[in-house]
């Protein structure tokens, strides 16, 4: 009996160390990501000499200062959090719905449907993935102007119906979750392709479409390059809120580190907002309402 039990508890103390590794790795790392966003938020209620000179765990209670600070000293009247969250929703809004609608329409089309170009068209689209932001930049922007299209959302929202890194996570869910049997069945009963798409695909990707729809909306949210690039005149009413900040840091007339750390941490509220809607989708089933091969 000794003998015959012996593997079986070294099996048994080995996957317990291993499970115990593994949740020290996932404590660290939830530490790392967690800690600098409950400091931001810390010294958002401390003054600037508290926080000047030390750090502390423990909020302080200069809160109201801080927010009577953004709303009346005139050093920071090129902060408006109203102005901010306007143009980068309408920004970030736009953007995330247009890439990730058109993408999965378009892996959707890559993995349905058999044509003869289809390989070809994929490798492009993973070819562009390759290709940084930054190389094409100076380009788009002297076609943008050429367009007269510069201070203007417009080249903010519209491109990004071109967005390659969700089409390839989109395909790749599409072939790990996604029967074809479902496809033909539709067209038996006489559906549209296009029905198919809304009425059945669409409610089977909701997991990936709401991955992806946080990613891309924390993207173009934080997206500083393009809009400073494109919006040239820095009028304050289409400043973002990524702009509004980078103003409010690189400002020297500004002393008060406890209203400069209010001022960002109200800038990721509308992040928190989107994750905590959209994350309950990135749990549940893998094919929602769908057939299983």
């Amino acid at each position: 009996m000794s003998v015959e039990k012996q593997p079986k508890d070294n099996y048994t103390f080995k996957l317990r160390v291993k499970s115990g590794i593994l949740f020290g790795v996932c404590v660290l790392l939830t530490l790392i990501c967690l800690v600098p966003i409950y400091i931001l938020i810390v010294n958002a209620t401390r003054s600037h000499t508290e926080i000047a000179n030390s750090l502390s765990l423990i909020p302080g209670s200069h809160l109201m200062k801080n927010i009577n600070t953004i709303a009346t000293d005139p050093n920071f009247a090129s902060f408006n959090a109203l102005i901010g969250f306007r143009n980068s929703a309408i920004i970030s809004v736009g953007a995330t719905f247009f890439s990730v609608l058109f993408s999965a329409l378009t892996a959707y089309g890559l993995y349905v449907y058999d044509f003869k170009l289809r390989g070809p068209a994929y490798t492009f689209i993973l070819g562009v993935m390759m290709i940084p932001m930054q190389v094409t930049s100076v380009g788009f922007l002297q076609f943008m102007i050429k367009l007269n299209l510069n201070d203007s959302y417009i080249p903010l929202i519209i491109p990004t119906i071109a967005a390659p890194a969700i089409v390839f996570f989109m395909r790749q869910y599409l072939q790990s979750s996604f029967p074809l049997d479902i496809v033909e069945a539709a067209r038996i009963d006489g559906c549209s392709e296009f029905r198919t798409f809304i009425t059945i695909a669409i409610p089977m990707m909701k997991p990936a479409i709401a991955v992806q729809a946080i990613f891309a909306f924390i993207a173009n949210w934080n997206n500083f390059y393009q809009p400073s690039m494109l919006l040239i005149s820095r009028k304050e009413n289409q400043l973002t809120m990524p702009m509004m900040i980078s103003i409010l840091k690189s400002n020297d007339k500004i002393a008060d580190y406890g209203a400069v750390y209010y001022a960002i941490a109200l800038s990721i509220v509308p992040l928190i907002i989107a994750y905590l809607l959209l994350s309950r989708f990135i749990v549940e089933g893998v094919a929602l309402g769908g057939v299983k091969e």
